[in-house]
């Protein structure tokens, strides 16, 4: 964090004054408004009266992250520098009119501040907090920083009540023809990612890009995903991207703040878009076809690598899981070592219950505890592959006796 000092920073000559901005101010607002607030943590700031130069004198672990112009990530806070010559010409220049809006940091460090007296804004922005719309702040908010693409579609996911409105869609959709979103960091486009999968409707996320068009070349194995039904009736009466988006808030309810699990449930069906269409709706093998597309998605993505891992199992083994009762002790066996050396049983059992509302969770914890029970006698230890085979089969008896 900076430090104030007589109106200077970290003792440096030129006059730096710092802004609060957007989320942090915007949060005050809805609380104030009686509304829920978003859950991030991350505070944004405006930077006046120094140049880029002297700001990396004072922060000099910034990371530049803006292309367009100047934005700096200082641990998990964003520095950005005025867009236009005034502060009404910075919030015109915002992403959302919510967002638009900004507090001198000293105001908001007060324990008490007036709000309508401390807040500049957006001639929009107070309508639109009130009124829960999510609207762009200028013609080409999106544009200026496409990533902020991304950025609606998780506010979307945050607040389910506010209703995203035509202007958004219609600019979303602009930014994308223009191919706008090809060149963007990976890190930036999976931050919003990961904050939608901690938000009460995650699956709103993919459903307000996939009405705006956006969901290439990001996700793109979903930019079809609309027109292609989930699966058979009575079984599904969603597309696959309907029955996504609702498998991930089902994850979401059940799992609050798990984005490891709602990323499994963006991609367990991610195969049914590879299925010949001749087929539809039906999708056999797509569980084979899903694996290696949610390793990409991941890999394109940047992910952890436990979440590129997590995703591509959760497509390989979610059918099998769901079936896990009519499963022979030897595939058993096989499948529980697989997800408990990925460390992944508890969330692929919640995947399971989310996708078909079977709770294999007892029967598979029960049979998990008895075969890491199972260990093998000295005298066959250390023999390589077939001690390994005599593990599998002792465990295999311990089920059968189960």
């Amino acid at each position: 964090m900076f430090h104030l000092a007589q109106g200077r920073v970290l003792g440096y000559d030129q006059p730096m004054h710092i802004y609060l901005v957007g989320g942090a101010v915007r949060d005050m607002l809805m609380e104030a408004a009686g509304q829920d607030r978003d859950q991030g943590r991350d505070r944004d700031y405006m930077v006046t009266g120094a140049t880029v130069e002297e700001f990396l004198e004072a922060f000099p672990h910034a990371k530049q992250v803006g292309k367009a112009f100047a934005v700096f990530m200082v641990g998990h806070d964003e520095y950005a520098f005025p867009r236009g010559e005034t502060l009404e010409d910075d919030l015109a220049a915002r992403d959302l009119t919510v967002n638009a809006v900004a507090m001198p940091v000293e105001e908001a460090r007060k324990p008490s501040v007036d709000l309508s007296q401390a807040v500049s804004a957006h001639p929009l922005a107070m309508d639109d907090i009130r009124n829960k719309v999510l609207r762009p702040a200028s013609d080409t908010a999106l544009d200026d920083d496409p990533v902020r693409v991304f950025r609606a579609a998780r506010f979307a996911a945050a607040w389910p009540d506010f209703t995203v409105h035509p202007d958004l869609t219609r600019a979303m959709a602009q930014t994308a023809r223009q191919g706008l979103l090809d060149d963007l960091a990976p890190e930036r486009v999976a931050a919003e990612l990961r904050k939608a999968m901690l938000s009460p409707r995650p699956g709103r996320f993919l459903e307000t890009l996939g009405e705006a068009g956006c969901l290439a070349p990001w996700f793109r194995e979903l930019a079809r995903a609309h027109g292609i039904p989930a699966g058979p009736a009575p079984y599904h009466e969603r597309s696959m991207l309907g029955h996504t988006a609702e498998v991930m808030d089902r994850l979401a309810a059940m799992r609050p703040g798990d984005e490891l699990a709602v990323w499994t449930g963006l991609c367990h069906d991610l195969g049914k878009t590879a299925t010949p269409s001749h087929n539809h709706p039906h999708h056999h093998g797509h569980d084979a076809l899903g694996e290696p597309m949610a390793e990409r998605l991941g890999r394109r993505l940047a992910m952890p690598e436990r979440f590129i891992k997590a995703g591509a199992a959760a497509a390989r083994e979610h059918m099998r899981l769901a079936r896990y009762h009519e499963l022979r002790p030897g595939t058993r066996v096989d499948l529980l070592a697989r997800l408990h050396s990925a460390r992944i049983t508890d969330e692929l059992c919640s995947l399971v219950e989310a996708d078909h509302g079977v709770n294999v969770r007892p029967e598979v914890l029960r049979d998990l505890e008895a075969i890491l029970s199972v260990t093998l006698p000295p005298e066959d230890r250390d023999n390589g592959p077939e001690s390994g085979e005599k593990l599998r089969l002792l465990r295999c008896q311990a089920l059968a006796g189960n």
